[in-house]
């Protein structure tokens, strides 16, 4: 069983299964609601068990996606296609040990001038 939560425990959640390979997304607007890359893995949305979530707030980001956070604190920790079975999930909020990954790096096109991606790890320059 995996487990995560956001910094402050206001959302808390546990998964049966997560994908072991984490996808670095660098769009713009990843990096402005994360600060940085969006690191994320994924699970079924039916597979999550929330065992707190008096802080999780959706936001649609949108027309197509709403990502979800702590009100409390700011963790950045969802993302979630509108009408879709799965649900990513920031790598940063999973309890270690979790067997995580690089998988492949999206969106390079558009990554911050401040940074280099400094693994092997697959880049797509648009997704």
């Amino acid at each position: 069983m995996f487990k995560g939560r956001c910094e402050c425990g206001a959302v808390a959640f546990e998964a049966p299964e997560l994908r072991e390979e984490v996808t670095f997304c660098h769009c713009s607007q990843c990096r402005r609601t994360s600060g940085h890359q969006w690191a994320a893995t994924r699970a079924p949305f039916a597979s999550l068990t929330f065992t707190a979530d008096d802080g999780l707030t959706w936001y649609a980001s949108s027309d197509f996606a709403k990502r979800g956070f702590c009100n409390r604190c700011g963790s950045s920790l969802f993302y979630r296609m509108n009408d879709e079975d799965g649900i990513g999930i920031a790598a940063g909020c999973i309890e270690t040990p979790n067997r995580l990954k690089p998988g492949k790096h999206i969106f390079t096109a558009d990554k911050g001038e401040y940074y280099q991606i400094a693994d092997d790890a697959p880049h797509i320059e648009k997704y």
